[in-house]
């Protein structure tokens, strides 16, 4: 266990290399910040840190820097996360609120994740199993086939077409979208099914094989993993932080295309709360020498997807912590009022 002390003296180490790049001694610390004691007390408490593998020496005759463990402690005794202020929030708000539909808000969150932490960031799309149902609707293209169109709560709009095995009537199609609404409007995906077990049996024998057609379309739709999407912005960023890769940033590259891994980095975020993943707490070995920052967002108390960004260890993580919070609310508000 860590004196205070010895625990401010870790903190100022990983601000200052967080702030100059550069390796950080004890004559820098007691310059930079009011610690109280002396150089060599300073000193000796950095000894005590390197040997408990929190800081290191990169180099002989250089100062020190912070190791995966030693950020790790320095995250876990944040006091709190770095706030936005007014002008930020209200920035905030006024960029994701012209959003025109939920493709706009997902690339807009995006653009502005990126944009206030200077890292790469990542939005996943809604989860649908995780989602309730807005409206249904049915539209005629044509004597037999039909358009089927699910609106969930999140303003997400999933298309399918619907080959009748005969010829579909206008009374019949419109007591279909009514009877469809009034037993699926504002449930859970996953009780939909149950839901919709006996709805054949409320039609006219004639009209049952559309109507089953259209519930086994639906039901189909319902259970896609079409949710595993997500959307990625700002890798340039990390152009800015080349030396902080140890060898080359092509590894760092190759994981962010590949989107099961970033689904999986995701899929670790709490449904609230920021969660930080450090260095080798990564489980890909290509993002061992980056953080991430994720969160879930949503339109109610549970989180329908998660988002975040992804950058060098060497980050400023109250403020990307403070961000990655302020956007994911934002977005959630959003959602809620769509």
């Amino acid at each position: 266990m860590l004196s205070e002390r010895r625990l401010e003296v870790l903190r100022a180490i990983v601000q200052d290399y967080v702030g100059t790049e550069e390796p950080v001694g004890s004559k820098a610390l007691t310059e930079r910040h009011n610690l109280g004691v002396s150089p060599a007390t300073v000193r000796n408490d950095m000894a005590a840190l390197e040997e408990d593998g929190f800081i290191h020496q990169p180099h002989t005759s250089a100062g020190r820097i912070p190791t995966d463990k030693g950020y790790r402690l320095f995250v876990d005794r944040l006091a709190g996360v770095k706030p936005m202020s007014g002008a930020e929030r209200r920035a905030i708000h006024n960029f994701l609120g012209g959003a025109v539909d939920l493709d706009d808000v997902i690339a807009r969150t995006v653009r502005l994740l990126a944009q206030l932490t200077r890292q790469v960031a990542v939005v996943q799309y809604p989860s649908l199993t995780r989602s309730t149902v807005r409206h249904v609707e049915l539209l005629a293209l044509a004597p037999a086939r039909l358009m089927l169109v699910l609106i969930t709560d999140t303003g997400r709009v999933e298309q399918r077409m619907v080959d009748c095995p005969s010829l579909v009537g206008e009374v019949a199609l419109a007591d279909l979208r009514a009877r469809l609404n009034s037993r699926v409007a504002g449930r859970r995906f996953t009780d939909v099914p149950q839901l919709l077990q006996d709805l054949p049996e409320a039609f006219e024998q004639d009209d049952r094989p559309m109507v089953t057609m259209v519930l086994a379309t639906l039901l189909e739709t319902l259970g896609e993993e079409t949710e595993e999407r997500l959307m990625i912005g700002g890798t340039a960023n990390l152009t800015r932080f080349v030396h902080d890769f140890p060898m080359t940033i092509r590894p760092v590259l190759e994981a962010l295309e590949e989107q099961v891994v970033l689904l999986k980095l995701l899929g670790e975020a709490k449904d609230s709360g920021v969660t930080v993943r450090i260095g080798h707490e990564n489980a890909h070995e290509g993002l061992n020498s980056t953080s991430v920052v994720s969160v879930g967002y949503g339109s109610g108390d549970e989180a329908v997807a998660k988002l975040g960004v992804v950058g060098p260890t060497r980050m400023d993580y109250p403020g990307t912590m403070g961000a990655v919070r302020a956007v994911a609310r934002y977005v959630g508000q959003i959602l809620a009022e769509s």
